[in-house]
């Protein structure tokens, strides 16, 4: 039994460690609010979230999308346009004194629903989940595909937790926001290569 979950946990700790706008959503929480406890309605939301994605994954979804021509390109299309979204949005974002207005705009309502928006319609996660975790949980049955499951909700849960307190951490030593800002303009970059790959993607399809 302790096969399928290390398998579970190495396998989703590999996907979940690249820097995306998830984890990134989910640092600069950490580090903008003023208190770990107002992080956690995100990191809560972005852990059930990908709770739901590794759950419907395993039970057979997976195989239904990647089956799907249609289901790929409409995946493929919306996270193409999201990810250059996001890396607008990131790449504009401020830090430092303009701290207290971005706390502002993200009430807890529009926390939890960003956090839910970068989850479920942020194609890594989803490509992740429907590509790899669920064809991986296949080799399984039974007790040993739910300790598979398990393994994999386990490290979302731990790493997005791990994240917000990386971010509260990195908040109070980076006083000025230069931290903060250079990994804005990183992680835009970053997603607009993915973007770039799944463009390429859509068109190869």
């Amino acid at each position: 039994m302790l096969e399928p979950f290390i398998h579970g946990f190495i396998l989703a700790l590999g996907l979940i460690l690249p820097l995306g706008v998830q984890n990134v959503f989910v640092f600069n929480q950490g580090a903008l609010q003023p208190r770990l406890v107002k992080a956690l309605p995100v990191v809560i939301t972005a852990s059930v979230c990908d709770t739901l994605l590794i759950l419907v994954s395993v039970l057979g979804v997976s195989l239904l999308v990647l089956g799907s021509f249609w289901l790929k390109t409409v995946l493929l299309g919306s996270g193409f346009i999201f990810l250059i979204y996001m890396g607008w949005t990131t790449w504009k974002s401020k830090t430092g004194d303009d701290k207290d207005e971005v706390l502002r705009k993200f009430s807890l309502k529009k926390q939890v629903l960003f956090a839910a928006s970068v989850s479920l319609l942020n194609p890594h996660a989803i490509m992740d989940t429907v590509g790899v975790i669920g064809p991986s949980s296949i080799k399984y049955e039974g007790e040993e595909k739910a300790i598979f499951t398990v393994a994999c909700i386990l490290v979302s849960w731990i790493c997005f937790l791990g994240l917000a307190i990386m971010g509260r951490i990195s908040g109070k030593l980076d006083k000025s926001g230069r931290f903060m800002l250079m990994l804005n303009k990183i992680s835009a970059i970053v997603m607009w290569g993915a973007a770039v790959y799944l463009g390429i993607s859509l068109i190869q399809q």
